[in-house]
């Protein structure tokens, strides 16, 4: 049986057409039914039910489906096992992030990976939690960034750092000089918010609900970017981690008293995953540039 075999059939798996597949894979509808064939001889059993307007995957293909991609996915790990080098000066990683990462630990992190290993190839991408963990379960990506609310049994995750949220201002706000204020000062804001869309949103309304807090919700975006931007040319506030300051001098944040808004970043991946050598090098650096930002107190000055 050649791999051959397996490609053609999970991708009639796919189309649920014979015809679409070998579409799919630049090769004839009658070259591609020859292998399914021959591989359906060889295991014994049809795979597809071709008795209705649809191909469909019988009992026994549907089980051998689940193995097969296993075993592409096993295979693939091991080219790039082979293709490790140790001395890392060459490679690839794939790195998951959730949103507000970006907005300081990643560029700290992402110079320091650089500056020792500049030939590895990196690819940085940002998005949800939940789509992030199932990419990494379908081995998309090597390692991610996120919260420790991981929600599959099948993803491990080690702490990164103790995350704080803050109330943060822009610098003409009545506010700025305030390092820290209470939940009935908090219920007086007026807001800009991330949508809910992302964690950092839920994280806000489980911790209002918490502690019955009611804020004034004026304004969502669904960027960063535009909830900074709305912050330093409004009166408006916000909550986002307080070391987002770290490099924006027209920005200041100011800690939540006594009840601190927390969430500890974790960095998650495949359990059993192969992990190359420079997955391995990228953890040991993002613990020690973690460091510098652990709970965001430098710059709530507490």
């Amino acid at each position: 049986m050649l791999l051959r075999h397996i490609n053609y059939f999970l991708a009639v798996a796919k189309h649920g057409s014979f015809t679409r597949a070998a579409a799919s894979l630049y090769v004839s509808q009658p070259a591609l039914s020859q292998q399914i064939k021959q591989l359906e001889e060889g295991l014994g059993a049809p795979l597809f039910d071709r008795s209705g307007r649809n191909i469909r995957l019988t009992d026994a293909g549907e089980v051998y489906a689940r193995y097969a991609r296993q075993a592409l996915q096993d295979l693939e790990e091991g080219r790039r096992a082979i293709n490790d080098v140790q001395n890392l000066s060459r490679g690839n990683l794939r790195i998951a992030i959730t949103p507000t990462f970006t907005t300081y630990l990643i560029g700290p992190l992402i110079k320091a990976f650089h500056g020792l290993y500049p030939n590895v190839t990196l690819s940085v991408q940002e998005m949800s939690q939940d789509r992030m963990e199932k990419r990494l379960l379908e081995d998309e990506f090597d390692l991610g960034i996120a919260f420790e609310e991981v929600e599959s049994a099948e993803i491990e995750s080690q702490t990164l750092l103790l995350e704080t949220l803050a109330l943060v201002v822009g610098k003409a706000h009545p506010l700025a000089q305030v390092q820290a204020i209470g939940l009935q000062m908090l219920s007086e804001q007026s807001l800009v918010l991330l949508t809910s869309e992302f964690a950092t949103r839920e994280q806000i309304d489980r911790y209002c609900r918490q502690h019955d807090v009611q804020p004034r919700v004026l304004m969502e975006a669904n960027s960063l970017s535009a909830v900074i931007e709305i912050v330093r040319h409004t009166q408006l506030t916000t909550l986002l981690p307080a070391n987002i300051v770290s490099d924006r001098d027209e920005l200041v944040a100011i800690a939540l008293a006594p009840s601190l808004l927390q969430r500890t970043a974790v960095l998650m991946q495949r359990k059993g995953a192969y992990q190359t050598a420079a997955a391995q090098a990228f953890i040991e650096l993002a613990h020690s540039t973690a460091k510098q930002f652990e709970g965001g107190s430098i710059f709530l000055g507490l």
